[in-house]
């Protein structure tokens, strides 16, 4: 046990690293003016991580650690609104705008000039968050503006999101403050989160609202953890509690005490200042990295504010602005089938080229044949087409009464459209497939992901390198990258001696690498970079991950019988095998984890949790077993060498009794994990 004072330094030590995280925080998620670097920034992260694993009594609600999720609800509780979140009236056109001014001057009987705040109209998700004394206490989504779901935990996820107040300045803290704002998913980490969906083999998401809208609801905060959420603040309920006189001030406020403002929101001094805002964001709509879909024009005047009120639906004082919908009518030509590196087949639209938010359009993702036959798709029709950002267009739907006598039906191919070889739909799967492990689509969708920045993340090769090469017969499959000269790249259109020279030395460079980049860039259905990071701890080399059987597959915590069945089949191919071998022999080598599990105090025992625990949460407590170089089981086997009994243990503590299992309660948990270092 350690001495009081020692545990008093201990206390200030992690006050003075949460107040240092949540001050570079601040400067770099909100302010976007870092302070130190990156690794400085990683290096008080984890020496925090690392006193509050061995002193969780002394973490606390609001330190940056809670960003990482914690165990998973068993549902969303209800929770009131002090204040409503109203609704908007929209505004679709300039006069409806200059309208809704002339009401305000009669409603206030007004001849002076009205300022306005107009500001971005986000496509995401309005939440409140309820700060008590500074501290993030409660969070929900709007729901139906009285009554929405509490959400607190994954909010905290977020890192725009503060876990308390920072107020740089002599000003108090507001005893209570409500805070709304938008949760959202830029552009890039829409495309990226859709991304490895399709590798996943998951259903796409349909726009950036949805997404985020998925990833908030999600039961298990980790899961929203994993998802790159932003947050812009746009209002608080109740200004009062910030003393300001208009909305421009509670705006500045809001950043001094650590939030995110839009910084496209402006302070408009009339109507016309604010038609002309509104058309500016238009030009700039498709190139921001957020999707917007009009603006909101809010009086700036508090006290006006108050005086106008609310009617029964939406607040007096303002009003929604909507652009003109990323919308636009074509006509359906043809539909060509493209085959992933997992072998499925996905549809694609070939348009008549057509402008749809700004950018001309001749191609649209189908995503899937229950897709194509839910819109009733046909060879000649008229189609809507809608666009967001950088996200590739959809076709929403079919114009029937504009159908040609003679149009077609969209099909999905019986055979593969590169291979010829016959293609399956799995029972319960929307995907269409093709089987054949060596089609040669498969193939090169392969390589590219094997160089891509979710694989080795190989410079000098990109998508367009990679079908150069594949046309060109200089490569065929994985090995063949590791067998390539600056000779042969050299004489290919768009090659130089010193792209070639570079691009080559990118792929020896990548001979070294470890364990779990390879399997995360290799391909195996179902893994991805958390799955690969699992096997790596597990296995720890290529040789064990090839002895493996289906069954040590399941043992793994985090895997079950889909990617274990996988994982089988993978490492049993004659193919993969040899492709595997010639790897190694090209030079292919793994650097060991950067914790060797066989210096740390658990190595070599596996525990398995049982019953409530009341000091942690299960999560933390699976957390420090692994940093102490222990392994964890998702259920009982032969492996688990103790079982940890929290309250209310079930039939596994029974069957640890009968095979001789060493049986820990909480404490003795604790006191050991307590007792010993992570290594860290």
């Amino acid at each position: 046990m350690d001495a009081p004072d020692d545990t008093e330094a201990i206390r200030q030590r992690l006050a003075y690293l949460r107040e240092q995280l949540d001050l570079h925080s601040y400067r770099y998620h909100v302010l976007d003016d870092p302070l130190i670097a990156d690794g400085e920034y990683d290096q008080l992260f984890r020496e925090l991580l690392a006193l509050e694993e061995r002193y969780p009594a002394l973490r606390t609600g609001d330190s940056i650690s809670q960003r990482v999720g914690g165990a998973p609800l068993a549902a969303f509780q209800s929770v009131e609104h002090r204040l409503p979140m109203l609704s908007l009236e929209n505004a679709f056109t300039e006069q409806e705008l200059f309208d809704f001014e002339e009401r305000l001057r009669r409603f206030l009987n007004l001849d002076t000039p009205i300022a306005y705040m107009a500001e971005p109209k986000l496509d995401g998700l309005a939440v409140e968050l309820v700060y008590h004394e500074g501290q993030l206490t409660v969070g929900s989504t709007r729901g139906n503006g009285q009554v929405g779901e509490e959400i607190t935990v994954n909010l905290k996820t977020i890192p725009t999101i503060p876990l308390r107040l920072t107020v740089f300045g002599d000003q108090p803290l507001p005893a209570l403050l409500e805070v709304r704002g938008e949760v959202f998913l830029s552009m890039r980490g829409f495309a990226a989160l859709n991304e490895q969906r399709a590798r996943d083999n998951e259903p796409l998401f349909a726009n950036p609202r949805n997404a985020a809208a998925g990833a908030l609801r999600q039961l298990d905060s980790r899961i929203t953890a994993q998802r790159p959420l932003d947050f812009f603040v746009y209002g608080v309920a109740d200004p009062a509690h910030l003393a300001a006189t208009s909305h421009s001030a509670v705006l500045q406020k809001l950043r001094q005490l650590g939030f995110k403002i839009n910084p496209h929101a402006r302070q408009c001094a009339s109507m016309v200042a604010v038609v002309e805002h509104f058309h500016e964001l238009g030009r700039l709509r498709s190139t921001l990295p957020y999707d917007i879909d009009g603006v909101v024009v809010k009086v700036d005047d508090l006290d006006l504010q108050r005086r106008l009120g609310n009617k029964a639906r939406s607040p007096r004082w303002a009003m929604a602005a909507k652009f003109a919908a990323s919308q636009a009518t074509t006509v359906l030509r043809d539909v060509e089938f493209g085959v992933g590196r997992t072998g499925a087949v996905t549809p694609v639209a070939l348009l008549d080229p057509v402008v749809v938010g700004g950018v001309t359009v001749s191609r649209a993702t189908l995503h899937n044949e229950d897709e194509v036959r839910r819109k009733d798709l046909h060879l000649g029709d008229t189609v809507l087409v809608q666009r967001a950002g950088d996200v590739i267009p959809e076709v929403v739907k079919a114009i029937s009464e504009n159908r040609p006598a003679n149009a077609r039906p969209v099909r999905m191919p019986v055979s593969c459209p590169e291979c010829d070889s016959p293609l399956s739909r799995a029972a319960g799967e929307a995907v269409t497939r093709c089987l054949n492990p060596h089609c040669p689509a498969q193939r090169l969708q392969g390589l590219i992901h094997f160089v891509g920045k979710a694989g080795m993340d190989i410079d000098g090769l990109g998508k367009a390198s990679l079908e150069q090469l594949a046309a060109a017969g200089l490569v065929n499959d994985i090995p063949d990258l590791y067998t390539l000269t600056a000779e042969q790249l050299q004489p290919l259109e768009g090659w130089g001696a010193k792209s070639a020279e570079n691009a080559i030395a990118a792929i020896s460079k990548s001979k070294q690498t470890t364990l779990a980049k390879f399997l995360a860039a290799i391909g195996i259905r179902h893994v991805g970079e958390v799955t690969a990071a699992l096997l790596e701890q597990r296995f720890g080399t290529l040789a064990a991950l090839q002895a493996a059987s289906e069954a040590d597959f399941l043992e793994v915590e985090g895997i079950g019988e889909q990617v274990a069945d996988s994982l089988f089949r993978f490492f049993t191919d004659d193919t993969v095998r040899a492709v595997l071998t010639r790897l190694v022999e090209l030079g292919l080598a793994f650097t060991p984890p950067r914790q060797v599990a066989a210096g740390l105090p658990l190595a070599g025992r596996v525990f398995l949790f049982t019953g409530t625990l009341s000091a942690c949460s299960r999560s933390e407590a699976k957390a420090m077993v692994k940093t102490r170089g222990g392994q964890v089981a998702s259920a009982m086997n032969k492996k688990v060498t103790d079982l940890v009994c929290g309250e209310a243990a079930g039939s596994k503590l029974k069957q640890a009794e009968e095979l001789g299992i060493r049986i820990l309660g909480e404490a003795e948990f604790q006191e050991l994990v307590q007792g010993t270092s992570s290594g860290g």
